[in-house]
């Protein structure tokens, strides 16, 4: 199972850089900082969190789980997944948050819960300690986690 991180971001101001802080502090205590791929993993926090923000009415919650993998889980009061965009807009900002999540994770995906759903997404372990950069993107998942 390893170690579980939960922060409330419900109702909070300045979710993304609190989320942010809590997960640098959490790889600092698991030994998975200081690589390129810990910063990606600081990155896929904020791009989550973003999202549950911008889409999903706010980030009710952030949960790392650290063992073979470090899975990012962002909970939110929407049911409905995220639709990522197909292409790029030009001169419209955003819509590349669950590309970048997509290009920087081994996995990611969805959960629905009641009242809401969570969005995920893995890096194996090993990544984090050798900094080994992501795979080609993998599609989202389904979980039942």
């Amino acid at each position: 199972m390893g170690q579980r991180r939960r922060l409330t971001l419900s109702g909070t101001s300045g979710q993304v850089a609190k989320g942010r802080e809590f997960a640098k502090q959490a790889l600092r205590d698991w030994g998975w900082d200081g690589t390129e791929t810990a910063d990606d993993a600081l990155l896929i926090v904020s791009e989550l969190v973003t999202n549950a923000g911008v889409h999903a009415g706010g980030c009710h919650q952030l949960l790392l789980v650290a063992g073979e993998s470090l899975r990012i889980e962002v909970f939110d009061g929407d049911p409905e997944p995220p639709r990522p965009r197909l292409r790029h807009q030009r001169g419209t900002p955003g819509g590349q948050g669950l590309y970048i999540v997509q290009r920087l994770s081994d996995r990611w995906g969805t959960v629905p819960h009641d009242g809401g759903k969570s969005v995920f997404a893995e890096i194996e372990a090993d990544r984090l300690v050798t900094g080994r950069p992501a795979p080609k993107p993998a599609p989202p998942e389904a979980s039942l986690n």
